[in-house]
C-alpha cells in the first residue's frame, strides 16, 4: 500500500517537473494556433455570408450549410497541433494528466465541454441548419449561425437568441422548413357559428392564393380546414411561402384582406359568450342576511366590549 502511495507521489512529482519544463516559446505557439483558427473562422464565415446574401434563396441555403462544417474543420485541425504536442510533451506522464484533464471537465467546464460536443452533433448530424426556422425549447427563430458554443437565432421580434448547443440532448427540436427555402404557414381564422361557412371557405381560399408571398406547387398545395366548435368555427389554411422570412408578412397579408371581404358578405367574427349565474333563491337569501345580521350584532357587541373598559380606566 505504501509502495502504491509512493508510486503515485513519484509520478505527480514527474508530471510537475514535466509542467515546469516547458518551454515559453510552445506555449505562445499554441495560443497563436487557437487565435488563428478563431480568425480564419470568423473570416470565413463572413466572406461566405456576404456571398450566399448575393445568390438565390436556394443557393443562399446551400453555401450557409457548409459554414459550421469549415468552421469546426478548422478548429479540428487546430486542436489536432495542440494535442499533438501535448503528447510529445508529457508521454509517460500521459495518464495522470489525463485524470487531471478528467477532473477538470468534471468540476470547472463540464458545461462548456457538452456545449462543443452538442456543437459537433449539430454540424455533423444536422438537426437543423443555418437558415432554418427552428422550435428548440422555449425559442424560435431562424439559426443565423452554429458555433462551438452555441447556436445563435433572430426572433420575430428581431432579437438575437444565443442557445446552447447542448439543449440538443435534452430538449425536442422541431424545424420548419429543414433547409428548404419553403416553408408552410398556418393560418387561423374564427367566425361566428351561424355564418355561412362555404362562403368563409370560398374567400379564404382567393385570398390565400392572390397573395404575392405564397408558394403553391404539386409538392406544395393549399389545404383549408374548418372545425365546428360550441361558440365558434375556426377556418384554417395551410400553404407555403417562397421564402420563409415571409412568414409572418404573408398570415398578416392573408388577414387584412381575409376580413375585409367577410365584413363586405356579412361574415362576422365570434361574440362573447357571457355564462348567467342562477339566481339566488329567496329562502337562501333571507337565511344569510339574517346570518350577516347576526355577525354584524356580534361585532358590534365586542367592539363595545373593548372600548368600554378604556373609558373606565380615563375617568
Amino acid at each position: 500500500m505504501v509502495n502504491g502511495e509512493d508510486a503515485v507521489e513519484s509520478g505527480r512529482q514527474q508530471l510537475l517537473e514535466t509542467i515546469r519544463s516547458i518551454e515559453m516559446q510552445t506555449l505562445i505557439d499554441m495560443v497563436l494556433i487557437l487565435l488563428v483558427a478563431y480568425i480564419l473562422g470568423r473570416i470565413v464565415t463572413s466572406v461566405l455570408s456576404k456571398i450566399s446574401e448575393k445568390m438565390s434563396r436556394s443557393g443562399s441555403v446551400k453555401v450557409k450549410m457548409i459554414i459550421p462544417a469549415i468552421k469546426f474543420g478548422i478548429y479540428i485541425l487546430a486542436f489536432f497541433y495542440i494535442l499533438r504536442e501535448i503528447l510529445t510533451i508529457f508521454g509517460p506522464e500521459l495518464f495522470l494528466l489525463t485524470g487531471l484533464v478528467g477532473a477538470a471537465i468534471g468540476f470547472g467546464v463540464k458545461d462548456l465541454f457538452a456545449d462543443f460536443v452538442g456543437g459537433v452533433v449539430v454540424t455533423f448530424e444536422r438537426p437543423y441548419q443555418v437558415g432554418d426556422k427552428i422550435t428548440i425549447g422555449n425559442y424560435y427563430g431562424e439559426v443565423t449561425d452554429i458555433g462551438l458554443r452555441a447556436t445563435k437565432l433572430v426572433t420575430p421580434d428581431d432579437d438575437t437568441v444565443s442557445v446552447p448547443n447542448s439543449l440538443i440532448f435534452s430538449e425536442s427540436i422541431a424545424s420548419g422548413n429543414y433547409g428548404a427555402s419553403e416553408m408552410m404557414v398556418v393560418i387561423d381564422l374564427y367566425i361566428a357559428s351561424e355564418s355561412d361557412i362555404n362562403a368563409a371557405i370560398k374567400i379564404l381560399r382567393e385570398t390565400v392564393v392572390s397573395s404575392r408571398y405564397v408558394y403553391i406547387s404539386r409538392s406544395s398545395p393549399i389545404t383549408l380546414l374548418h372545425k365546428s366548435l360550441p361558440f365558434y368555427t375556426r377556418l384554417r389554411a395551410r400553404a407555403y411561402v417562397n421564402d420563409l422570412r415571409d412568414e409572418f408578412e404573408f398570415e398578416s397579408d392573408v388577414h387584412t384582406r381575409a376580413w375585409i371581404e367577410f365584413k363586405k358578405n356579412g361574415i362576422r367574427a365570434p361574440q362573447l359568450h357571457v355564462l348567467s349565474i342562477p339566481p339566488v333563491e329567496e329562502g337562501e337569501s333571507s337565511d344569510s342576511s339574517r346570518r350577516n345580521v347576526r355577525l354584524n350584532r356580534r361585532n358590534r357587541k365586542d367592539s363595545e366590549f373593548d372600548i368600554n373598559p378604556g373609558r373606565d380606566s380615563d375617568l
